[in-house]
Protein backbone atom coordinates (compact mmCIF):
# COMPACT_ATOMS: atom_id res chain seq x y z
CA UNK A 1 0.00 0.00 0.00
CA UNK A 2 1.87 3.25 -1.14
CA UNK A 3 1.03 7.08 0.20
CA UNK A 4 -0.99 5.71 3.01
CA UNK A 5 -1.65 7.16 6.04
CA UNK A 6 -1.73 4.37 8.86
CA UNK A 7 -2.86 4.28 12.37
CA UNK A 8 -2.00 2.86 15.34
CA UNK A 9 -3.07 -1.16 15.01
CA UNK A 10 -5.30 -2.34 17.58
CA UNK A 11 -5.30 -6.17 18.64
CA UNK A 12 -8.79 -6.28 17.82
CA UNK A 13 -10.17 -5.60 14.02
CA UNK A 14 -13.42 -4.10 14.21
CA UNK A 15 -15.80 -2.68 11.81
CA UNK A 16 -17.89 0.29 12.63
CA UNK A 17 -21.04 0.79 10.21
CA UNK A 18 -22.56 3.47 10.89
CA UNK A 19 -26.36 2.55 9.45
CA UNK A 20 -28.89 4.46 8.94
CA UNK A 21 -32.78 4.13 10.30
CA UNK A 22 -35.76 5.94 9.73
CA UNK A 23 -39.30 4.67 10.83
CA UNK A 24 -41.16 2.62 8.83
CA UNK A 25 -44.62 2.30 10.78
CA UNK A 26 -46.01 0.25 12.92
CA UNK A 27 -45.41 -3.78 14.20
CA UNK A 28 -48.53 -5.80 13.75
CA UNK A 29 -49.05 -8.65 15.86
CA UNK A 30 -49.15 -11.74 13.97
CA UNK A 31 -50.21 -15.57 15.25
CA UNK A 32 -47.86 -17.86 15.44
CA UNK A 33 -47.84 -21.36 14.29
CA UNK A 34 -46.55 -23.18 16.39
CA UNK A 35 -45.59 -22.72 20.43
CA UNK A 36 -42.59 -23.61 22.77
CA UNK A 37 -40.01 -22.29 25.02
CA UNK A 38 -37.91 -19.24 24.16
CA UNK A 39 -33.57 -18.54 23.77
CA UNK A 40 -31.12 -19.19 26.45
CA UNK A 41 -30.33 -18.43 29.43
CA UNK A 42 -31.23 -14.31 30.08
CA UNK A 43 -28.42 -12.01 30.11
CA UNK A 44 -30.61 -8.75 28.86
CA UNK A 45 -34.51 -9.89 29.23
CA UNK A 46 -37.04 -7.86 26.69
CA UNK A 47 -39.06 -5.48 28.27
CA UNK A 48 -42.96 -6.50 27.83
CA UNK A 49 -44.12 -5.87 24.22
CA UNK A 50 -46.49 -2.75 23.45
CA UNK A 51 -49.58 -3.52 21.23
CA UNK A 52 -47.71 -1.43 18.44
CA UNK A 53 -44.28 0.64 17.84
CA UNK A 54 -42.46 2.45 15.33
CA UNK A 55 -39.65 0.13 13.31
CA UNK A 56 -36.25 1.11 12.30
CA UNK A 57 -34.41 0.34 8.74
CA UNK A 58 -31.20 1.72 7.34
CA UNK A 59 -32.81 4.12 4.77
CA UNK A 60 -31.31 7.16 4.88
CA UNK A 61 -32.28 9.48 7.58
CA UNK A 62 -30.95 9.10 12.03
CA UNK A 63 -29.08 6.99 12.54
CA UNK A 64 -27.91 3.77 14.60
CA UNK A 65 -24.33 2.34 15.31
CA UNK A 66 -23.49 -0.83 14.55
CA UNK A 67 -20.21 -2.49 15.36
CA UNK A 68 -19.83 -5.41 12.95
CA UNK A 69 -16.10 -7.96 13.47
CA UNK A 70 -15.00 -9.81 11.42
CA UNK A 71 -13.94 -12.95 12.26
CA UNK A 72 -15.68 -15.50 15.29
CA UNK A 73 -16.68 -14.76 18.48
CA UNK A 74 -13.12 -17.52 19.98
CA UNK A 75 -11.07 -16.02 17.69
CA UNK A 76 -12.25 -12.41 19.02
CA UNK A 77 -11.67 -13.25 22.83
CA UNK A 78 -15.43 -12.85 24.06
CA UNK A 79 -15.51 -14.25 27.58
CA UNK A 80 -17.81 -17.13 28.43
CA UNK A 81 -20.61 -17.47 29.24
CA UNK A 82 -21.98 -14.03 27.69
CA UNK A 83 -23.28 -13.57 24.08
CA UNK A 84 -24.41 -16.80 21.98
CA UNK A 85 -22.64 -18.63 24.40
CA UNK A 86 -25.46 -17.90 27.30
CA UNK A 87 -27.63 -20.17 25.84
CA UNK A 88 -26.81 -24.08 26.81
CA UNK A 89 -28.53 -27.04 24.65
CA UNK A 90 -31.42 -28.51 25.93
CA UNK A 91 -32.15 -25.89 28.50
CA UNK A 92 -34.43 -22.77 26.44
CA UNK A 93 -35.91 -19.88 28.50
CA UNK A 94 -38.94 -19.01 28.54
CA UNK A 95 -38.38 -15.53 26.46
CA UNK A 96 -36.41 -13.56 24.12
CA UNK A 97 -33.18 -11.93 25.76
CA UNK A 98 -31.13 -8.96 24.10
CA UNK A 99 -27.26 -9.81 23.74
CA UNK A 100 -23.93 -8.18 24.31
CA UNK A 101 -22.78 -10.37 21.06
CA UNK A 102 -24.12 -12.54 18.61
CA UNK A 103 -22.38 -14.31 16.02
CA UNK A 104 -23.39 -14.93 12.55
CA UNK A 105 -21.68 -17.79 10.43
CA UNK A 106 -21.97 -19.43 7.34
CA UNK A 107 -22.29 -23.24 7.68
CA UNK A 108 -23.75 -26.80 7.19
CA UNK A 109 -26.76 -28.09 9.53
CA UNK A 110 -28.73 -31.15 8.32
CA UNK A 111 -29.60 -30.95 5.09
CA UNK A 112 -29.09 -27.32 4.81
CA UNK A 113 -25.98 -25.70 3.04
CA UNK A 114 -25.63 -23.31 3.17
CA UNK A 115 -27.19 -21.92 6.43
CA UNK A 116 -26.46 -18.95 8.98
CA UNK A 117 -26.14 -20.16 12.52
CA UNK A 118 -24.93 -18.60 15.75
CA UNK A 119 -21.88 -18.68 18.12
CA UNK A 120 -23.82 -21.73 20.01
CA UNK A 121 -23.72 -23.80 16.20
CA UNK A 122 -28.07 -22.94 16.86
CA UNK A 123 -29.19 -23.04 13.04
CA UNK A 124 -31.19 -19.29 12.46
CA UNK A 125 -34.20 -18.78 10.76
CA UNK A 126 -36.43 -16.55 8.91
CA UNK A 127 -40.45 -16.13 8.48
CA UNK A 128 -42.41 -15.59 5.42
CA UNK A 129 -44.56 -13.09 6.87
CA UNK A 130 -42.02 -10.86 7.58
CA UNK A 131 -40.64 -8.30 4.85
CA UNK A 132 -37.29 -7.12 3.95
CA UNK A 133 -38.24 -4.30 2.23
CA UNK A 134 -38.82 -2.84 4.07
CA UNK A 135 -37.44 -4.70 6.73
CA UNK A 136 -39.77 -5.78 9.72
CA UNK A 137 -40.96 -8.13 12.12
CA UNK A 138 -44.27 -9.71 12.17
CA UNK A 139 -43.44 -12.01 15.04
CA UNK A 140 -44.37 -10.92 18.27
CA UNK A 141 -45.95 -12.78 21.35
CA UNK A 142 -46.20 -16.06 21.83
CA UNK A 143 -44.59 -16.22 18.37
CA UNK A 144 -41.54 -14.75 19.82
CA UNK A 145 -41.41 -17.23 22.38
CA UNK A 146 -41.09 -20.02 19.88
CA UNK A 147 -39.11 -18.41 17.52
CA UNK A 148 -36.87 -16.38 19.97
CA UNK A 149 -35.60 -13.16 17.30
CA UNK A 150 -32.01 -12.36 17.45
CA UNK A 151 -31.78 -9.67 19.86
CA UNK A 152 -28.73 -7.35 20.05
CA UNK A 153 -27.89 -4.75 22.55
CA UNK A 154 -27.55 -1.36 21.78
CA UNK A 155 -23.70 -0.63 20.54
CA UNK A 156 -23.28 -4.29 20.88
CA UNK A 157 -21.33 -6.39 18.88
CA UNK A 158 -21.87 -8.95 15.70
CA UNK A 159 -19.02 -10.78 14.92
CA UNK A 160 -19.63 -12.20 11.28
CA UNK A 161 -18.07 -15.35 10.17
CA UNK A 162 -19.05 -16.22 6.04
CA UNK A 163 -21.46 -13.42 5.88
CA UNK A 164 -21.06 -10.36 4.35
CA UNK A 165 -21.07 -7.14 6.95
CA UNK A 166 -23.14 -5.39 3.61
CA UNK A 167 -25.92 -7.82 4.32
CA UNK A 168 -26.14 -7.66 7.85
CA UNK A 169 -28.53 -4.70 9.80
CA UNK A 170 -30.75 -4.34 12.63
CA UNK A 171 -34.44 -3.27 13.15
CA UNK A 172 -36.05 -1.98 16.44
CA UNK A 173 -39.07 -3.92 17.25
CA UNK A 174 -41.82 -2.87 19.10
CA UNK A 175 -40.56 -3.37 22.44
CA UNK A 176 -37.21 -1.46 21.96
CA UNK A 177 -35.15 -4.32 21.57
CA UNK A 178 -32.72 -4.12 18.31
CA UNK A 179 -33.26 -7.32 16.09
CA UNK A 180 -30.52 -8.91 13.84
CA UNK A 181 -31.37 -8.40 10.11
CA UNK A 182 -29.44 -10.60 7.00
CA UNK A 183 -30.47 -9.22 3.37
CA UNK A 184 -33.40 -7.21 5.42
CA UNK A 185 -35.29 -10.31 6.66
CA UNK A 186 -35.16 -10.56 10.49
CA UNK A 187 -33.72 -13.71 11.94
CA UNK A 188 -34.64 -16.07 14.76
CA UNK A 189 -34.28 -19.33 16.45
CA UNK A 190 -36.38 -22.40 17.08
CA UNK A 191 -37.07 -23.22 20.48
CA UNK A 192 -37.55 -26.55 19.36
CA UNK A 193 -33.69 -26.82 18.19
CA UNK A 194 -32.15 -28.29 20.82
CA UNK A 195 -28.46 -29.21 20.16
CA UNK A 196 -26.27 -27.57 17.76
CA UNK A 197 -27.18 -28.94 13.80
CA UNK A 198 -30.80 -28.68 14.55
CA UNK A 199 -33.04 -27.85 11.86
CA UNK A 200 -36.34 -28.75 12.93
CA UNK A 201 -37.80 -25.50 12.41
CA UNK A 202 -37.47 -26.06 8.16
CA UNK A 203 -40.42 -25.79 6.75
CA UNK A 204 -42.23 -25.35 9.79
CA UNK A 205 -45.95 -23.99 8.80
CA UNK A 206 -45.09 -23.76 5.31
CA UNK A 207 -43.34 -19.81 6.30
CA UNK A 208 -39.96 -20.72 8.55
CA UNK A 209 -36.82 -21.31 7.22
CA UNK A 210 -33.25 -21.21 7.09
CA UNK A 211 -31.80 -18.44 6.48
CA UNK A 212 -28.52 -18.39 4.03
CA UNK A 213 -26.00 -15.53 4.54
CA UNK A 214 -27.32 -13.63 1.27
CA UNK A 215 -31.08 -13.95 3.36
CA UNK A 216 -32.76 -16.30 0.91
CA UNK A 217 -34.47 -19.44 2.29
CA UNK A 218 -31.88 -22.24 2.59
CA UNK A 219 -32.89 -25.48 0.87
CA UNK A 220 -34.50 -24.08 -1.80
CA UNK A 221 -32.95 -24.86 -5.23
CA UNK A 222 -31.25 -22.36 -7.09
CA UNK A 223 -32.81 -19.53 -8.45
CA UNK A 224 -35.89 -20.25 -6.73
CA UNK A 225 -37.26 -17.59 -4.89
CA UNK A 226 -40.10 -19.38 -3.26
CA UNK A 227 -42.44 -16.69 -1.58
CA UNK A 228 -39.40 -14.35 -1.58
CA UNK A 229 -41.36 -12.41 -4.24
CA UNK A 230 -37.61 -11.67 -4.99
CA UNK A 231 -36.57 -9.82 -1.89
CA UNK A 232 -33.89 -11.67 0.07
CA UNK A 233 -32.24 -12.50 -3.33
CA UNK A 234 -28.64 -11.14 -4.30
CA UNK A 235 -29.01 -7.88 -5.26
CA UNK A 236 -28.91 -6.50 -8.80
CA UNK A 237 -31.03 -3.22 -8.31
CA UNK A 238 -28.75 -0.78 -7.25
CA UNK A 239 -26.82 -0.42 -3.86
CA UNK A 240 -28.13 2.20 -0.91
CA UNK A 241 -25.07 1.75 0.68
CA UNK A 242 -21.80 0.08 1.41
CA UNK A 243 -18.38 -0.22 3.66
CA UNK A 244 -15.02 0.62 2.80
CA UNK A 245 -12.07 -0.42 4.22
CA UNK A 246 -8.10 0.46 4.24
CA UNK A 247 -6.88 -2.47 3.12
CA UNK A 248 -7.66 -5.15 0.52
CA UNK A 249 -9.78 -8.52 1.28
CA UNK A 250 -12.18 -6.60 3.41
CA UNK A 251 -9.59 -5.66 6.52
CA UNK A 252 -8.96 -2.32 8.46
CA UNK A 253 -6.05 -0.92 10.59
CA UNK A 254 -9.68 0.43 12.68
CA UNK A 255 -13.10 1.27 12.14
CA UNK A 256 -14.18 0.81 8.29
CA UNK A 257 -16.27 3.17 6.76
CA UNK A 258 -19.82 3.21 6.48
CA UNK A 259 -21.71 5.60 3.43
CA UNK A 260 -25.03 5.19 2.46
CA UNK A 261 -27.23 7.14 -0.24
CA UNK A 262 -29.16 7.96 -1.98
CA UNK A 263 -27.29 10.35 -4.36
CA UNK A 264 -23.50 11.39 -4.18
CA UNK A 265 -22.01 10.67 -0.90
CA UNK A 266 -18.68 12.22 0.24
CA UNK A 267 -16.81 9.67 1.75
CA UNK A 268 -15.25 11.15 5.40
CA UNK A 269 -11.67 10.10 4.40
CA UNK A 270 -10.83 10.05 0.94
CA UNK A 271 -8.57 7.91 -0.89
CA UNK A 272 -7.76 5.56 1.26
CA UNK A 273 -10.05 2.40 0.32
CA UNK A 274 -8.13 -0.76 -0.61
CA UNK A 275 -11.88 -2.95 -0.56
CA UNK A 276 -15.56 -2.34 -0.42
CA UNK A 277 -18.32 -4.67 0.51
CA UNK A 278 -22.16 -3.61 -1.18
CA UNK A 279 -25.18 -5.22 -1.94
CA UNK A 280 -25.74 -3.85 -5.12
CA UNK A 281 -24.22 -2.14 -7.85
CA UNK A 282 -22.72 1.63 -7.49
CA UNK A 283 -20.50 4.06 -8.43
CA UNK A 284 -17.11 5.35 -7.41
CA UNK A 285 -15.36 8.72 -7.69
CA UNK A 286 -12.04 9.93 -7.33
CA UNK A 287 -12.97 13.48 -6.56
CA UNK A 288 -15.22 14.68 -4.38
CA UNK A 289 -18.60 15.26 -5.27
CA UNK A 290 -18.91 12.85 -7.71
CA UNK A 291 -16.12 14.43 -10.21
CA UNK A 292 -12.93 12.81 -11.30
CA UNK A 293 -12.47 9.78 -12.52
CA UNK A 294 -15.00 6.81 -11.64
CA UNK A 295 -15.89 3.56 -11.92
CA UNK A 296 -19.17 1.15 -11.97
CA UNK A 297 -18.61 -1.40 -9.20
CA UNK A 298 -21.39 -4.22 -8.71
CA UNK A 299 -21.26 -5.90 -4.73
CA UNK A 300 -17.68 -6.78 -3.15
CA UNK A 301 -14.30 -5.33 -4.69
CA UNK A 302 -12.27 -7.45 -2.67
CA UNK A 303 -8.93 -5.42 -4.23
CA UNK A 304 -9.40 -2.18 -5.79
CA UNK A 305 -6.17 -2.36 -7.54
CA UNK A 306 -7.61 -4.77 -9.87
CA UNK A 307 -9.61 -1.71 -10.77
CA UNK A 308 -6.56 0.60 -10.84
CA UNK A 309 -8.44 2.40 -7.91
CA UNK A 310 -6.60 1.30 -5.09
CA UNK A 311 -6.92 4.78 -2.49
CA UNK A 312 -8.85 6.61 -4.72
CA UNK A 313 -12.21 6.82 -3.83
CA UNK A 314 -13.13 10.28 -2.42
CA UNK A 315 -17.02 10.01 -3.24
CA UNK A 316 -20.27 7.69 -4.26
CA UNK A 317 -22.64 7.84 -5.83
CA UNK A 318 -26.03 5.48 -5.29
CA UNK A 319 -28.82 4.78 -7.67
Amino acid sequence: MFNKTRRTRRTRRTTTLIVSVAAVGTLALTACDDSGGGSGAAESPSPASPSSSSSERGNGSGSMDLALTSGTAKQNNAPGKTGDWANPPGKPATKPVQRKWVQLSAAKAGDLNPVVVNGGGFTLYRFDKDTASPSKSNCDGACATTWPPVLVDPGGKIFVDGVKPSAVGVIKRGDGTRQVTIGGWPVYRFSKDLKPGDTNGQGVGGTWFGVTPDGRKSGRPAGDAGQDGGQGAPATAPATSAILFDEANFSDDGPAQGVAGPGCQNVARPKVTSSLSASGSLKIWSGRDCKGESKTVDGDVADLGSLNFDNKISSVRFG
